[in-house]
């Protein structure tokens, strides 16, 4: 009896061990337990959606810097741009002026006249560029003396090989043969004063502004045999005629 007493309280534990591990797995699988999985689940989504959508707005904060940084180095990129043109611009324009040249005449040379005593009868005419542009002098001078008529008439073999070319400082240079040696030219007399004009490019005329060179005190003696050279780069080259 002893023992199926025994027996029986043992089945009766095994029984409600049963019970217990059977209300213990359905209260695993109720709403509570199910909610408790879900939620941890829902946090754990949560939590990795979280630090998912973190690096989002970082990603956009990186384009977006990228793009301002991009911008500032387009904003840089057009700053350069914008000097260099303006820096070729200025380059160009002082290139320009450098490289441009105008006509010699009266307002951007001085113009010396001086008697020679070799050849005889002959007077020097020395134009100097006074101006800050390189200047040319075109053919020949047209002087005009005292009550002259008409202005003398050019010696054609005098002639250069190209246009005399005065960088501002430099000159050039024409011969005047007064008068005959020999005295046998007409129509001489001493004039007293001296206008020079100079010619433009198409040599169809005087351009700018005369020049008025001084005279000796006693002035010069000129006859009708009067003839001048083209202009000269180099003295010696007026002084031959």
């Amino acid at each position: 009896m002893s023992k199926f007493r025994t027996s029986r309280t043992r089945l009766v534990a095994a029984a409600a061990t049963t019970v217990l591990a059977a209300l213990s797995l359905t209260a695993c699988n109720d709403g509570t337990g199910t909610n408790d999985e879900g939620a941890a689940a829902s946090a754990s989504i949560s939590s990795s959606s979280d630090a998912t959508a973190t690096p989002t707005p970082s990603a956009g904060s990186t384009a977006t810097a990228s793009t301002g940084s991009s911008g500032g180095t387009s904003t840089a990129g057009s700053t350069t741009a914008g000097s260099k043109p303006g820096g070729g611009a200025s380059a160009s324009q002082a290139a320009g002026s450098a490289e441009k040249t105008v006509t010699c005449e009266g307002s951007n040379t001085k113009t010396v006249a001086a008697p020679l005593t070799r050849p005889v009868n002959h007077m020097l005419l020395t134009v100097t560029n006074t101006g800050s542009k390189t200047c040319f002098l075109y053919g020949y001078p047209a002087v005009q003396f005292t009550d002259a008529q008409a202005e003398p008439p050019v010696i054609a073999e005098s002639q250069p090989q190209a246009v005399v070319t005065l960088e501002p400082g430099q000159s050039g240079y024409a011969a005047i043969s007064l008068s005959a040696t020999d005295g046998s030219a007409e129509g001489g007399y001493t004039a007293k004063s001296l206008n020079v004009w100079f010619s433009g490019r198409s040599m169809s005329g005087s351009v700018g502004q005369a020049a008025h060179p001084s005279l000796p005190a006693k002035g010069v003696y000129i006859d009708d045999s009067i003839k001048v050279t083209y202009w000269q780069q180099e003295m010696s080259d007026a002084t031959n005629w």
